[in-house]
């Protein structure tokens, strides 16, 4: 469900049900947010919302429910020595 917040202006994204896996996923605000189920996957856009609500993009971005965008974190590759 898409909500607009008109204190700040802009969209808020948020879950449309309660998570129903056991252990439930981690919330939005957990170090390991990135490990909640996939609710809708669209590949062919290279984005998927997960069960907690974030928007995961393949670049490994994020839009969370409240609007902030979290720039690509990708892993360093191995190193040479």
């Amino acid at each position: 469900m898409i909500t607009t917040d008109t204190a700040v202006g802009r969209s808020r994204i948020q879950p449309a049900r309660p998570c129903p896996h056991q252990p439930p996923c981690p919330r939005v605000n957990a170090p390991d947010r990135d490990a909640a189920h996939i609710r809708i996957t669209h590949p062919e856009q290279g984005w998927s919302l997960l069960c907690n609500g974030i928007i995961s993009f393949d670049d490994t971005g994020e839009l969370l429910p409240d609007g902030t965008a979290i720039a690509p974190h990708r892993a360093d590759g191995p190193t040479a020595t």
